[in-house]
C-alpha cells in the first residue's frame, strides 16, 4: 500500500540510526511551511511552502552568502579537511529539548542541560513564527524540526503549569504562540501541519 510522507521520513530516520532513545541522534523532520503569520493558509498554494530543495541555511540568499564566505575562509585555513559552512547543526540534544521543554521528562532534562535551572524565558521555545524567523536569519541557527511537530499538540501547551519565567517585554510565555491560521488550537496546528507534510507539494 501507499506509504505516508510521515512514515517514509520515520523509516529514513530509523535506517540512518536515529532513534527516540538518543537525544543526540533524535529523528529529524523538515520545516515544510514558510507561512506562520497569515490568518488563513491555502495548502494548494506553493508559496506557503518552504523550498525543500535547499537546506535551511541556504533559504535566505544573504545568509547563504555569509555561510559560503565562511566555508571559503575555512578552506584556506591550515587544515582544509575541517572546512565548514555551518557552525551549528540541524539537530542536537539541545534542539530536541528546546522544542519539547513543556512536557516531561524533557523539562527536567532541559534543566539538567542548563545546570539545574531552566534557560532564560526569552531563549525558550515561545513562538512557532519567531523560531522559523530565527532559522532564516540568524547565522547560528539552522535547526530543522522533530516528528512531534506534526502529531503532539501537547508540546505547544503547558499542561504541567511550569513557571518559565518572565521575558524582557514583561510577558510570561506559558504556551507556545501558534500561527494565526491555527486559531489558537494546538490540535488544529498539528492537523494542518500534518496535511502540509502529506501534500502533493512535499511529496
Amino acid at each position: 500500500g501507499d506509504l505516508s510522507n510521515f512514515n517514509y521520513l520515520m523509516k529514513l530516520n530509523t535506517l540512518a540510526g536515529r532513534t527516540f532513545n538518543d537525544l543526540s541522534q533524535y529523528p529529524v523532520f523538515p520545516w515544510v511551511l514558510s507561512d506562520y503569520e497569515s490568518e488563513e493558509i491555502d495548502l494548494s498554494d506553493p508559496k506557503v511552502f518552504r523550498d525543500l530543495s535547499k537546506p535551511v541555511g541556504a533559504l535566505d540568499d544573504k545568509r547563504r552568502a555569509v555561510f559560503s564566505e565562511r566555508y571559503e575562509l575555512s578552506v584556506q585555513a591550515d587544515d582544509p579537511s575541517r572546512a565548514f559552512h555551518y557552525g551549528s547543526h540541524y539537530s542536537t540534544a539541545g534542539i530536541v529539548l528546546y522544542f519539547l521543554i513543556r512536557i516531561e521528562p524533557f523539562t527536567f532534562l532541559h534543566s539538567v542541560l542548563q545546570g539545574g535551572k531552566l534557560d532564560h524565558a526569552d531563549r525558550l521555545f515561545n513562538s512557532v513564527a519567531a523560531t522559523w524567523q530565527m532559522c532564516n536569519t540568524h547565522t547560528a541557527d539552522v535547526k530543522e524540526l522533530i516528528p512531534e511537530f506534526f502529531c503532539l499538540p501537547e508540546m505547544f501547551e503547558n499542561l504541567n503549569s511550569i513557571d518559565f519565567g518572565t521575558c524582557q517585554d514583561g510577558q510570561t510565555k506559558s504556551k507556545v504562540a501558534l500561527p494565526p491560521w491555527a486559531k489558537g488550537s494546538p490540535n488544529e496546528f498539528c492537523r494542518i501541519h500534518k496535511r502540509a507534510l502529506e501534500s502533493d507539494y512535499v511529496s
